[in-house]
């Protein structure tokens, strides 16, 4: 015969105060990852924006020119 506490943990194979306690670091561990990515991604469009003007470099025109210089 199951137990209680076996029947309980049917689904996933937590109850449900472990599972509480999974999804809240689940979704804390995603915040910080999110945030990281925003900051990550701002401080990159401060250096090289994007999809703002047509008449700015990319970081291959100015490789081509390194390397011109070199060889």
């Amino acid at each position: 015969m199951s137990t209680h506490l076996e029947r309980e943990r049917a689904g996933s194979g937590l109850t449900a105060e472990e599972a509480k306690e999974f999804h809240k670091l689940f979704v804390q561990g995603f915040l910080v990852f999110t945030g990281i990515a925003l900051v990550a991604h701002f401080l990159v469009w401060q250096w090289r924006p994007w999809g703002v003007t047509a008449t700015q470099t990319s970081m291959l025109d100015h490789l081509h020119h390194v390397t011109s210089l070199l060889g």
